[in-house]
């Protein structure tokens, strides 16, 4: 398969992938970018991979991780804010709203962890290689995110009016 045949297909779920990790489209299309430049120029090692997916997806993962070292003298802010172009009044779309600026609280590890278990559906071993660390590390920093999530979100949950 060739680097465009192979963006072709991948491309769009690569975009929602780091969406959710990044918790900006913004910010996303850069590491995304940023990623499949430098899977470009490997593409003959990438092209390889007995998953060319999950390689991309770990190249996007340790771009998103070095993005703070790398943009860190060009943004004015380090905290990443989730999108809000376009507000969405829905129940559904301000509680998602809410989960998006919650993980973008989170370090950037611990964020990664929960977006590649919750959002990619990946076991701690397989989060584990993409990360270059052992299972234990990231069942480590998947506790304390969803620890420090239950403690960010509930005041927010108790004092929400909402209608289910």
């Amino acid at each position: 398969m060739t680097f465009d045949e192979w963006t072709q297909r991948g491309l769009p779920a690569l975009l929602r992938f780091a969406t959710v990790l990044c918790g900006s489209a913004y910010l996303a299309e850069d590491v995304v970018q940023d990623a499949l430049l430098k899977a470009h120029r490997k593409w003959e090692r990438v092209g390889q991979a007995d998953s060319i997916d999950a390689y991309v997806r770990r190249m996007v993962v340790n771009e998103f991780l070095s993005w703070r070292r790398k943009w860190s003298r060009f943004v004015p802010s380090p905290e990443v804010r989730p999108d809000e172009t376009a507000p969405d009044h829905a129940h559904q779309h301000a509680d998602r709203d809410e989960l998006i600026a919650q993980l973008a609280k989170l370090p950037p590890r611990q964020r990664a962890v929960l977006v590649l278990r919750y959002y990619g559906g990946q076991s701690d071993q397989e989060i584990a290689e993409t990360l270059g660390c052992s299972a234990g590390t990231v069942r480590g920093y998947a506790s304390r995110a969803l620890a420090t999530l239950r403690v960010e979100l509930t005041p927010t949950l108790t004092g929400a009016h909402h209608a289910y």
